[in-house]
């Protein structure tokens, strides 16, 4: 298997607002402070095998224990793995998402078990991320990530703001 053991080090879920959707988890879980905000696009997007315009989105991540979660608020309204199960104004969980040693032997690996590459598409100018679609199977996507240093120093960064966290500002910029 090409990932290391399936350790699942994300929850993702679609949200209609995200500074609603923040403070909601925070009155919920208690979590903060939740790191991000700005509009962001996931580039040279391909969607179901074909060229697809950009996934544009605003995210935000937070600390639970040691889960990464992850609220997306949709900005383009173009077909792609967060539209396939939230059309519209919809909102609930998407994915868990995983690191993978080798980026195509991991969707190679789910496509051979029947689950389709829903989306991929440029994270961060040479990273690219894939959103499997394993809905049949267990009812949501995943999210594969290259071993990639700059993604596991996002996810400290947002580790280390839970740590020191003042309980004043619930949504912070990333650096």
């Amino acid at each position: 298997m090409p990932m290391k053991g399936a350790a699942i080090v994300q929850n993702c879920y679609v949200v209609r607002d995200l500074e609603e959707g923040c403070a909601r988890f925070h009155r919920l879980y208690g979590i903060g402070p939740f790191v991000g905000g700005p509009t962001m696009k996931l580039t040279d997007h391909v969607y179901r095998g074909r060229r697809a315009p950009a996934i544009e989105l605003r995210a935000a991540f937070a600390q639970a224990g040691d889960m990464n979660i992850e609220l997306v608020e949709l900005v383009s309204s173009a077909p792609n793995a967060f539209r396939d199960m939230f059309p519209g104004r919809t909102e609930g969980f998407h994915h868990v998402a995983m690191f993978c040693d080798d980026f195509v032997a991991a969707c190679d690996h789910f496509v051979g078990m029947g689950c389709a590459l829903a989306s991929e598409a440029c994270l961060l100018p040479g990273i690219r991320v894939g959103f499997i679609d394993a809905r049949a199977a267990i009812g949501h996507m995943i999210e594969l990530y290259p071993e990639s240093e700059i993604i596991r120093g996002v996810f400290r960064q947002i580790r280390d703001a839970a740590g020191v966290w003042d309980g004043k500002n619930l949504i912070i910029p990333m650096s």
